[in-house]
């Protein structure tokens, strides 16, 4: 079984291309959902980030506020680092348990690892290949402003925080542009799929 990643920069459409791979016949794994899900169950997580950014990233019943740490975890470079360095080896715990229980079951030939800091996290060191999914600045910055969760600034902020896509591009083994219409998005995805298959 193939374990392959799918990433991009904000607004890039990668989990378009991802939920793509799931219809021809992947398994997805959702890394940004799995982050979540350790940030709200896991004590020793919750315990590390409270230990790292103080009290104001509470709610006032004493659970993490997911709001308020994204505006701390997004201030500055050291801040994500800190986050990711706490988060990533249970999403990476994560990854590799799914991986081995599927790849007992025999079920899939491909396992699409959906996250947006492969690179960064360094997860392009234990995966096959990745897809790099791109698209222009303003493409970006207007499909992430339609979405209505957060405001030019906030995403400006994240993608001054992201690996460069050059970067991205560069060190990718595949790449899909994403500026086109889904059409496109979905016929160059199917054409990397029946490569990788």
């Amino acid at each position: 079984m193939l374990k392959v990643g799918v990433t991009g920069g904000i607004g890039t459409g990668k989990s378009v291309a991802s939920n793509r791979m799931a219809q021809l016949g992947a398994f997805v794994f959702d890394a940004d959902t799995e982050a979540k899900e350790i940030l709200r169950t896991n004590k020793n997580v919750q315990t590390d980030l409270i230990e790292e950014f103080g009290t104001d990233i509470l709610n006032p019943d004493g659970t993490i506020n997911e709001k308020k740490l994204a505006v701390t975890a997004f201030a500055n470079e050291e801040n994500q680092a800190v986050l990711n360095a706490i988060i990533h080896p249970y999403v990476f715990e994560a990854i590799d348990k799914k991986f081995d229980e599927l790849e007992k079951q025999s079920k899939t030939s491909v396992f699409i690892v959906d996250a947006a800091l492969i690179y960064e996290s360094g997860l392009d060191q234990r995966i096959d290949y990745v897809i790099v999914v791109t698209a222009h600045y303003g493409v970006r910055m207007q499909r992430t402003i339609q979405r209505g969760r957060l405001d030019r600034r906030e995403i400006q902020k994240r993608m001054d925080l992201q690996l460069p896509e050059e970067s991205k591009i560069g060190m990718s083994d595949y790449v899909i542009d994403n500026n086109g219409t889904e059409e496109d998005l979905i016929k160059q995805v199917d054409d990397i799929y029946k490569a990788l298959i």
